[in-house]
C-alpha cells in the first residue's frame, strides 16, 4: 500500500525589471511542473501538492543530504522552507541559495505537511544516505 501524502507547497520568485517573465516561469516551472502558477505584481507565484518532480532532481543530483540539511535547519513546525537559484532552476539544476543572496533572486518554497508526518514526508522527497546511496527504510525488515 503507497503512502497519501497531504503537502502544500507555496513558491514565490521575484520578476526584475531586467529579467524575461517567461524565463522565470520556466526557472520554476522546470523545477515544480505541477504547481499552478500565475505573475502577479512583478513575482511568480505557485502552489503545487507534490515534490515528487522535486524529489527526482534531488536523486538524479545526488544531493539528498544537502536538501535534507536544508529541510531540517529551516524548519518551523510542520512547516519548512528553502529558496533555491533562478538561473540553475532555469537549466532544470537544482541549486539550494544559502548565505548571501543571488543577485537575481531566489525561487523561495514554503512546505507546509498535513500527512504524514514533516519527518516521513522529508525521508520521501530525500531519504537519508548511506555511503551517498539512499537507505530504504522497507529492505531491513
Amino acid at each position: 500500500m503507497s503512502q497519501l501524502y497531504r503537502v502544500d507547497v507555496e513558491i514565490t520568485a521575484p520578476i526584475y525589471d531586467t529579467e524575461v517573465t517567461d524565463r522565470v516561469v520556466d526557472a520554476v516551472a522546470n523545477i515544480f511542473p505541477s504547481a499552478n502558477l500565475e505573475e502577479e505584481f512583478g513575482e511568480v507565484r505557485g502552489e503545487a501538492h507534490s515534490l515528487d518532480h522535486f524529489s527526482d532532481l534531488l536523486h538524479q543530483q545526488e544531493i539528498l543530504d544537502t536538501a535534507r540539511g536544508e529541510f531540517f535547519a529551516n524548519r518551523e513546525g510542520d512547516t519548512f522552507s528553502f529558496a533555491l537559484k533562478k538561473q540553475a532552476a532555469f537549466e532544470d539544476y537544482v541549486n539550494f541559495s544559502v548565505g548571501k543572496p543571488d543577485e537575481l533572486g531566489e525561487i523561495s518554497v514554503r512546505v507546509r505537511v498535513e500527512e504524514p508526518s514533516l519527518e516521513e514526508y522529508v525521508d520521501h522527497v530525500a531519504p537519508p544516505t548511506e555511503d551517498g546511496r539512499p537507505v530504504d527504510a522497507y529492505s531491513s525488515s
